[in-house]
């Protein structure tokens, strides 16, 4: 007996995992109002109880969904050796300079992590910043100290508040970036050298965080 409630746990958390797999790929296509828990189960051949026994609503699904989502995509550090040596304003604007990268690349945890942020009600949104803040999946603190300890970032300001400014700014700003390209409809293009307004953008960006969060002077 006690055999088989060991062999049964592994399969439940597996039937969980290709849930959530299946579920990451139907959100960011469908969106999470447009997204339908029986056609995912559909999909993956299982009872729409089935998911529900796992997850306990949509609203449960899509968390852990998320929670796969952001976690999968890189944290501040992650950046390459070479460009983590040269510091913290170095490794802010490698990645803002690859947020276009996110789309290609990333494209299926990046879009759920916007629906998370911006097309989910405010109980589910809820559950999703205490998440941010509990795990810190791009260990955005750790970036902040890291900044501190090459006297990058200021030190007389609460580590914890710098993190959650970066995380919010930065994040949004990210969106910013890549919003033409994800829905180009709502945008009437510049005549200018878009190449151009956008490294004008993550510069200027990037020398007012330096104002707000860079060591003072003197």
């Amino acid at each position: 007996m006690v055999g088989d409630l060991k062999s049964t746990k592994p399969r439940s958390v597996a039937k969980r995992d290709a849930i959530t797999e299946a579920a990451m790929r139907h959100f960011a296509e469908h969106g999470y109002q447009g997204a339908r828990v029986e056609d995912l189960a559909r999909e993956l051949g299982i009872a729409k109880g089935s998911i529900f026994q796992h997850f306990g609503s949509k609203a449960g699904l899509f968390l852990a969904t998320y929670e796969r989502a952001v976690s999968s995509l890189p944290a501040w550090l992650d950046a390459p050796s070479d460009v983590v040596e040269t510091g913290f304003w170095s490794v802010l604007e490698y990645w803002l300079e690859r947020t276009e990268h996110l789309i290609r690349d990333d494209w299926v945890p990046y879009r759920v992590s916007l629906i998370g942020n911006y097309g989910t009600d405010l109980t589910l949104k809820r559950d999703i910043n205490r998440f941010l803040l509990s795990e810190d999946p791009y260990g955005t603190l750790d970036f902040v100290e890291f900044g501190i300890r090459r006297n990058e970032v200021r030190a007389d300001v609460d580590a914890e508040m710098i993190a959650s400014m970066l995380d919010w700014l930065a994040e949004r700003f990210q969106d910013a970036l890549v919003t033409e390209e994800l829905d180009p409809g709502l945008f009437h293009r510049r005549s200018d050298d878009p190449q151009r307004r956008r490294e004008l953008r993550i510069h200027q960006f990037t020398e007012l965080l330096r104002s707000a969060i860079g060591p003072r002077e003197g």
